[in-house]
């Protein structure tokens, strides 16, 4: 296993040095396919930096990108900004054309009007097209006679109806807009990256989506919209398949890097981590299938600041990569990591390996200047995780309690660089009574994405009664035939797995249930039971309706589980290497430092303790206690918090 750090001025420059150093003593590297998992689409929307997009719709419709909907997260808020656009006045333009509701052409527009179009895109300077005409989901004809003829500008052009072929026409013009936005960023990145693995490696790329499943490179740099949760969907497979080999059916996953912690939830009666349809990035709306995973700006590198009044705040500016944390010898703004460490829960001798030196007392001098108000530099670095930790305890009622679930019948499973840090606190705040830190969690991402499926999703509008359900076999049938001859081209076959949105007739919104070609209404049957659990109520005698049906095709990932080893009974004593003061229960108590690869399988440490590892460290408060099951995992019996 190797980590390190990134290179924001050129992503794939990490990547291809990992693979250099991993190939320099791996030859077996050569001629495999490398699975990546990337954040680059996300940082460019976070960041501002996408490119500039010519917008493309039907005549008279042109700002509806920037109108949205009516729907506002806080409805009596006068001050709360309109949903951000990407796309400014200048760079919207409008086709006189018409297509009905059915899929009928009513109006074409003619060969003179397409001249004009491209011309007027032109003069733009914009660096990327995004094409989506108000029917265009009924009948692509003339949406794909538009984006023949923008093709001749050289410029990225994305289109509605291979992106998105659904109604809704503001969130699929937005989530067009985001694809065109990042196309030149991404297709630069993702084909370059390619082409140097092919050459240096014989190898092939392969790309995490953000629904949990994997496509070709080529595929992710055409609509880099579906890689907007690239990273953290890789987290959340590789938790929920860590959970499952451990004999857990519900879990809570909490994934902390550098900049965010990603939180999500998944339930075996379900079918494992939940997935959306409605998401947003940056506050912009996208609608392509993902996992349904809730972002905090809660990371290590998180800074530490009083706003006006005074008031501790922590994020969700981060320091990132570069200048980072303090304690990294170059950033001058506290952040969490820097609280970590001076606490007394990093170990600076042990971090990555000892490949990286923290400097403690650059650290609490920085601090020292910066505490404010408050008496000293560690009761500011206190202040620093008691806010951090409640940022990350509001996103996971966000996933769970605010939908119906109740956090005290899940396992809290943390991973990443800081989740294990943390993770004792937050089950004590939740009454979560179980933790578990998997094997490698600030590599579990990555591990996700080897285990990951090759999956391809497509959709349809089809706003069919309740009582045509049957109807829906047809279609299904001619979704199956392009989704098998796609992954055809791609060597592999696939798994159907079929779903319908559906709703009570005069909703604005619908749930995703799954469709039984045998017995077609016992989908229908299960759309009240999980309206009932998402809302709070059902009515079975109102009728419904199918909004959309969507197919998914899957060709399962290789899924070795890790030998099993037997537990036998053990303290752990030959892992533990250091005593000193540690942070916990709002006071520096004597702790027990333990090497996580030198605990055996049976091995019970009791709390208060630290467990440093190369990619992360756990936080065991006092009361608590940890053992080290047969797989690698550490489960943590989780003491409530004293009074």
């Amino acid at each position: 296993m190797l980590k390190i750090f990134s290179t924001p001025a050129d992503p794939s420059a990490a990547v291809l040095d990992a693979l250099g150093r991993i190939g320099g003593a791996d030859e077996a590297l050569h001629a495999t396919e490398v699975r990546h998992g990337t954040t680059v689409g996300t940082n460019a929307m976070l960041e501002g930096k996408t490119a500039r997009v010519a917008f493309i719709t039907t005549a008279g419709f042109e700002d509806t990108i920037a109108i949205g909907r009516q729907t506002r997260s806080r409805l009596y808020d006068w001050f709360e900004p309109a949903s951000r656009c990407l796309v400014p006045r200048e760079l919207r333009f409008g086709v006189p054309e018409r297509v009905s509701a059915e899929g009928a052409i009513q109006r074409s527009p003619t060969d003179k009007e397409l001249e004009i179009l491209v011309e007027k895109v032109r003069a733009s300077g914009a660096e990327a097209a995004a094409i989506s005409l108000l029917f265009s989901f009924a009948n692509p004809a003339t949406e794909k006679r538009v984006e023949a003829a923008l093709q001749r500008l050289g410029v990225p052009v994305s289109t509605s109806h291979r992106i998105l072929p659904e109604f809704r026409e503001y969130e699929r013009a937005s989530t067009t807009v985001v694809n065109a936005a990042l196309s030149p960023l991404m297709q630069r990145y993702l084909l370059d990256l390619e082409e140097n693995v092919a050459q240096r490696h014989r190898g092939r790329v392969q790309v995490m989506q953000s629904s949990g499943g994997i496509i070709p490179a080529r595929i992710a740099a055409q609509q880099p919209v579906r890689t907007i949760l690239s990273g953290p969907a890789g987290g959340a497979i590789g938790a929920w398949q860590m959970a499952r080999w451990a004999s857990l059916d519900k879990i809570i996953g909490i994934d902390m890097g550098g900049t965010s912690t990603d939180v999500f939830l998944a339930d075996a009666a379900t079918g494992g981590p939940q997935h959306t349809r409605e998401s947003a990035v940056a506050g912009v709306p996208i609608s392509v299938p993902m996992l349904d995973i809730h972002t905090a700006g809660a990371g290590g590198g998180s800074i530490a600041r009083f706003d006006a009044g005074g008031m501790l705040r922590v994020g969700p500016e981060s320091a990132g990569a570069e200048p980072g944390p303090i304690c990294f010898g170059r950033g001058t703004r506290p952040t969490v990591t820097d609280a970590n460490l001076l606490l007394g829960r990093l170990d600076e001798a042990s971090f990555l390996g000892g490949g990286v030196h923290l400097d403690r007392r650059r650290t609490e001098g920085i601090l020292n200047e910066q505490k404010g108000s408050l008496r000293t530099a560690k009761d500011f670095a206190a202040g620093i995780l008691r806010v951090i930790d409640t940022e990350m305890e509001k996103a996971i009622r966000v996933i769970s309690v605010e939908r119906g679930h109740d956090p005290r019948e899940f396992t809290l499973v943390a991973f990443g660089g800081g989740g294990p840090l943390h993770a004792c606190s937050l089950a004590r705040s939740l009454r979560i009574s179980r933790v578990l830190v998997p094997a490698m969690p600030g590599a579990l991402s990555a591990v996700g994405i080897l285990f990951a499926d090759t999956a391809r999703d497509f959709s349809r509008t089809v706003m069919l009664p309740g009582d045509a359900v049957k109807s829906c076999d047809e279609i299904f049938v001619e979704l199956e035939r392009s989704a098998t001859g796609e992954l055809a081209e791609e060597g592999v076959e696939g798994v159907v797995h079929r779903s319908m949105d559906v709703r009570y007739r005069g909703q604005g919104y619908e749930l995703n249930v799954s469709y039984d070609t045998h017995s077609p209404t016992r989908g229908l049957e299960a759309f009240h039971r999980v309206h009932q659990q998402r809302y709070g109520f059902c009515d079975e005698e109102r009728p419904v309706e199918i909004v959309n049906i969507r197919l998914r095709m899957i060709s399962a990932g290789e899924r070795s589980m890790p030998a099993l080893r037997t537990p036998v009974a053990g303290d752990g004593r030959a892992a533990c290497y250091a005593e000193r003061d540690a942070f916990f229960d709002g006071d520096f108590v004597l702790s027990r430092f333990y090497r996580r690869d030198g605990l055996v399988p049976g091995d019970v440490v009791p709390g208060p303790a630290m467990i440093t590892e190369y990619t992360s460290a756990t936080a065991l408060p006092p009361r608590c206690r940890a053992e080290l099951d047969g797989l690698g995992n550490l489960v943590i019996d989780v003491a409530e918090e004293r009074a």
